[in-house]
């Protein structure tokens, strides 16, 4: 028997199989006859021990092989060879004649298909292994047909007879709330182009050694690079790509600047024409008389013109490899920074990633022998930074910061990029009004007048001030007072700034904290009248009643500006002198992040917080101007909180674009928490060191704050129907830390009640003139009076009749005492009225002992560079910078 015939298994004891072979008398040791020999039809195929597995089967069953029958020639037969198992071919009959052929015919290919594939004639994984006549078919039939493709795109697409659109920049329009218009700025005051003779070698060299080293020698397309964005888009990231200069220049001057593959493939076709028809210099000249660098300049003269102020035939090879670094993108490589656009693209991060691609360009340049050793040595000593930014046409005054703050509402709310925006043809419509933007900068203007003398008083120099009105229960930004001017050389806009610590103007927001969550001693909401350890001096315990500890494990002490002694005073009176002590041990006690969550609630941005450690409590973050105007016009507006915003809505070329529905209003604390705030404030004029704003007349809250050493002065106050808030620091121009504004004014020091506040007055007076006086809603009582742990147990008084109002006519000219008084001051409100002792104005002439800010028991720097240190990156309106 051969070998390549597999023995079928014998069954293991009786069964039909045993009783077959007996009735065929075969003998011990003797195989039956194989199927089909006797010529029996049940012996083909109908057999049970077939059917049962004894037998591995020739076909993949009993259909098969009925098949196979049928395809036999006269009868069910089929003459020829026929495969069987083990791959034995039989004669035709079988080995021992004609009648062995019967039974399971053999499988037999059928017609050739013309793709063979699954493959006929393999089994297992040969069947699903393509031939390589298949593979080696389908090769040629891909390439060809996107030969085909290539040919019909490449003579279907041409070149257009005209540059589009976006290469021939134009102006953004602004307008005032009323729709009358404010600005036309833009690109299309800031291009101009110049022929090739007058862009300078080291600039057409510093492009190509850094962007496409083959650009005289290739065909204007990059097949990789296509590719690579292909493959890009397809999967929904960056559509970065390694454009040929050639692309470039074509999608700048004939193309959108929209991302699709559609646009890509125009921009391949038109390129590979491009570079055959135009000579490589005029590519390169258009490439770079249309690129964009930043600061709304679009071309090299433009640039050049914006970052050093000369003609682009006069750069030097250091400063062409610097305005070439910014083609990768100016929002990033802008050393004067765009944190307004992105927090990542700070003054810091900007230059020190363009510092790396300046270098990384000029030694390309090098090793490319565009540029001698020695001009490589010259031109690699110095980093050429550039000139600040300059104001264009029209952006003088606070026209300068509106775009700006305008347009980063913009940017930030839609899918728009800077240099899409830059290219021009959107109109803006603001939220400024007009009136209420020059009343701001006039008030601004009057008290600097009045109070500083930077001629003759070296203290009075780099002082500046930061403002910005907002609409309760809207969010609207209706004025804001951003610095000199851009045409003063001014170009950060103090509304829109962070650095600058708040001082005392936070404390409203841990009051606010303790009516709403209460003490871990309380069972609810703390009553303002609740009294705590106001004198100087005092240490501070956490929770367990252990005393906060300094890295030296020291005990922390927290000071005021006066050493007063005031005794338990209750909060209420503390807000109204702003004693700093009640303020940081009740911060304790509420937990520093639920005051956290309060300020943010209302409004404040979670970059701008600083740590949460006991002087949290007294203003050490640093949110802008915008953001605590809009904050405190969540307690003007019973805790309804809008976010604020500056624009209304953007049209492109005359077509509305979406996205720009005013901000959401939310509940962001109880009503009666915030009227009871508004209560608080509204005594703080009245009786305490806010009492300058008495002279605008009407119904108004708000709070005074200073911090550490006088480095910064604020108030924030409001009125139902605006909310407005001044800052006031001194800044060294080099460093951009903050100075110190004791003797500035010719005054021993500068509080939250002198300047800012009279610029508060003055403002407010012209914004509400002819406006009613809706005073504010009742507030009811609240919370349950607990006095601070270790506080002396109260005494009985005499009950007093609650008196709604705190004043019926308030003075216009309060008086101030420069000294501590021992006379008692009454503190009246609608809970009635309180001899808590003290002076009549808080101890001192400049409004009692406001703000202060001390040094933290684990002292962290707010910023960077390890002091106060302004910059455009923290307090933002819209989420992250403001804009």
């Amino acid at each position: 028997m051969s070998e390549h015939r597999r023995k079928p298994p014998q069954p293991q004891g009786g069964g039909r199989a045993a009783a077959r072979r007996g009735q065929s008398g075969s003998s011990p040791g003797r195989r039956a006859a194989p199927r089909g020999a006797t010529g029996s039809p049940s012996d083909s195929y109908g057999s049970d021990s077939y059917d049962s597995g004894g037998e591995e089967r020739q076909y993949g069953g009993r259909a098969e092989a009925r098949r196979a029958a049928q395809r036999s020639t006269g009868g069910g037969r089929r003459r020829g060879a026929e495969p069987t198992r083990g791959g034995r071919r039989a004669a035709p009959g079988g080995p021992n004649g004609p009648g062995r052929g019967r039974g399971r015919a053999a499988a037999v290919p059928d017609k050739k298909r013309l793709i063979d594939y699954p493959r006929a004639g393999k089994y297992g994984w040969q069947r699903w292994m393509p031939s390589w006549k298949l593979v080696s078919g389908l090769c040629i039939g891909f390439f060809g047909s996107l030969v085909a493709v290539a040919g019909i795109g490449y003579a279907m697409v041409g070149v257009p007879n005209e540059e589009n659109a976006a290469a021939l920049s134009q102006n953004n329009v602004y307008y005032w709330a009323d729709g009358s218009q404010m600005v036309a700025a833009g690109s299309g005051q800031n291009r101009q182009n110049v022929t090739i003779d007058r862009i300078p070698k080291a600039m057409q060299w510093a492009v190509i050694s850094a962007e496409n080293k083959t650009f005289y020698q290739d065909s204007g397309v990059d097949p990789m690079g296509i590719a690579r964005a292909v493959a890009n888009m397809a999967r929904g990231g960056d559509t970065q790509g390694g454009s040929t200069i050639t692309q470039q220049f074509v999608k700048n001057t004939y193309l959108s600047q929209e991302q699709s593959l559609s646009r890509k493939f125009k921009e391949m076709f038109i390129s590979i024409k491009v570079g055959t028809k135009v000579s490589k210099p005029v590519i390169l000249q258009g490439y770079l008389n249309t690129s964009y660098y930043g600061r709304g300049a679009y071309g090299i003269q433009a640039a050049a013109q914006a970052y050093y102020g000369k003609e682009a035939r006069k750069l030097t090879p250091s400063e062409c490899a610097f305005l070439a670094a910014l083609l990768k993108g100016p929002t990033y490589y802008d050393p004067a920074g765009n944190d307004g656009i992105d927090k990542t693209a700070t003054a810091k991060a900007n230059r020190k990633r363009s510092e790396a691609r300046w270098s990384w360009i000029l030694e390309q340049m090098h090793n490319d022998k565009r540029i001698t050793d020695t001009e490589y040595q010259e031109a690699i000593k110095k980093y050429p930074m550039p000139q600040d930014r300059k104001a264009s046409k029209g952006m003088t005054g606070q026209i300068g910061y509106l775009v700006d703050t305008a347009k980063k509402y913009v940017l930030n709310h839609s899918n728009i990029s800077e240099k899409q925006f830059d290219l021009g043809g959107y109109q803006i419509k603001t939220t400024f009004k007009k009136a209420n933007v020059e009343a701001l900068a006039k008030a601004v203007k009057k008290v600097e007048k009045e109070k500083l003398d930077p001629k003759n008083r070296e203290l009075d120099k780099h002082v500046q001030f930061g403002a910005a009105s907002v609409k309760p229960k809207d969010g609207a930004i209706v004025a804001l007072y951003g610095g000199a001017g851009y045409e003063n050389g001014h170009f950060n806009n103090n509304a829109d700034t962070s650095g600058v610590p708040v001082g005392s103007t936070w404390k409203p927001f841990v009051l606010a904290a303790a009516m709403e969550n209460g003490t871990y001693r309380s069972d609810g909401p703390l009553s303002p009248l609740s009294k705590y350890n106001g004198n100087d001096h005092l240490k501070v315990k956490n929770n367990d009643g252990t005393y906060v500890l300094k890295k030296d494990n020291t005990p922390f002490f927290q000071e005021n500006e006066s050493d007063y002694p005031w005794g338990y005073i209750s909060l209420r009176k503390a807000m109204e002198q702003s004693v700093n002590t009640p303020f940081v041990q009740l911060g304790m006690d509420v937990g520093m992040r639920n005051v956290r969550d309060v300020a943010e609630k209302s409004g404040i941005l979670d970059g701008s917080f600083a740590t949460l450690n006991p002087s949290f409590a007294l203003g050490t973050s640093t949110p802008s101007a915008i953001r605590m105007a809009d904050a405190y016009a969540t307690f003007a507006a019973a805790g309804k909180q809008a976010a604020p915003y500056s624009v209304t809505s953007v049209k492109f070329n005359g077509t509305e674009i979406d996205g720009f529905d005013k901000p959401r209003i939310t509940q962001a604390m109880p009503e009666n928490v915030a009227n009871n705030v508004t209560d608080t404030l509204e005594n703080v004029i009245q009786n305490g060191t806010g009492k300058n704003a008495l002279s605008l007349g009407r119904t108004a809250a708000g709070k005074t704050g200073t911090t550490d050493e006088n480095k910064s002065a604020w108030f924030v106050g409001y009125t139902q129907q605006l909310s407005t808030s001044v800052a006031m620091f001194r800044e060294d121009p080099k460093s951009a830390k903050l100075l110190s504004m004791n003797g500035t004014a010719g005054e021993k020091s500068i509080h939250g009640g002198d300047v800012p506040t009279l610029v508060w007055t003055e403002y407010m007076k012209a914004a509400l003139k002819g406006e009613t006086d809706l005073g504010f809603p009742e507030a009811e009582k609240i919370g349950v009076i607990q006095d601070e742990a270790g506080a002396p147990s109260p005494k009985p008084t005499p009950s007093v009749e609650p008196s709604e109002t705190v004043t019926d006519s308030p003075s216009p000219t309060p008086t101030e005492s420069t000294t501590p008084s021992p006379t008692p001051s009454n503190t009246c409100g609608f809970f009635g009225c309180e001899n808590d002792g003290g002076t009549e104005n808080g101890g001192t002439e400049n409004g009692g002992t406001d703000g202060g800010v001390t040094s933290p028991p684990a002292p962290t720097d707010t910023t960077e560079n390890g002091g106060n240190t302004r910059g455009n990156g923290n307090g933002g309106i819209f989420g992250g910078p403001e804009g």
